[in-house]
């Protein structure tokens, strides 16, 4: 059984500046530390010049895997300010990097907390929060007869469609949450009186977006 749990839609990258400082922050969807990993080097490499490239990331739906760096500015100022910023909105299979380019004025450690934590909020509200949410590969084989029906009802309850397929009948390719199978089957039993035909497949996961949180 898949669990549901909320990371980034895409890859995003946001700049601010804080007292001539530049603080650039790139966000990414990872699947394992070794994908997150890849991406820090990654950004170091692009930043190669950068004063500090500071990085934080959770892997696994429970948060199993944790891990962040101050990249040598003081203790609990860069890294564990960005690591909050994913806890806080429960995101998880997800990295920042936020780089820093040192504009010449000290920050004190107030500063570079509100700085390191703002610009990895910014990087998230710009790759935007989605909920993974299990759902039922659906295929529904009707006749032609019937196919026009269908296709509206399937618009007009929302359901997504990721593909149709026009053969001999047409086939309709759903992703359904749970709640939406059974009084969907029930509505394409009364439309076709009982003329269809209903597969499952695997469970896989769905995308929803949510509002990223102040």
């Amino acid at each position: 059984m898949l669990a549901e749990y909320r990371t980034v839609a895409r890859e995003a990258e946001i700049t601010l500046i804080e007292k001539k400082s530049k603080f650039i922050a790139r966000i990414k969807p990872v699947q394992s530390k070794e994908e997150a990993e890849a991406f820090i080097e990654e950004v170091r490499k692009v930043h190669w010049n950068a004063t500090h490239n500071v990085p934080a990331y959770i892997i696994g739906i429970n948060q199993e895997i944790q891990k962040y760096s101050d990249d040598n500015e003081p203790g609990g100022t860069a890294g564990l300010p960005v690591l909050e910023v994913l806890k806080a909105h429960n995101v998880v299979n997800a990295v920042i990097v936020v780089t820093r380019y040192f504009g010449g004025i000290l920050l004190g450690r107030g500063g570079l907390v509100r700085a390191y934590g703002g610009a990895a909020r910014e990087a998230l509200k710009a790759a935007g929060i989605v909920r993974m949410v299990p759902s039922i590969q659906v295929g529904i084989t009707v006749d032609y007869v019937h196919a026009g029906r269908i296709q509206n009802e399937l618009l007009t309850q929302g359901v997504f469609l990721e593909d149709t397929e026009y053969m001999e009948k047409v086939t309709f390719r759903l992703l359904l949450l749970p709640q939406e199978r059974e009084p969907l089957r029930q509505t394409i039993q009364e439309l076709t009186a009982n003329d269809f035909l209903w597969r499952e497949g695997q469970e896989v996961y769905r995308a929803l977006p949510v509002e990223t949180e102040s």
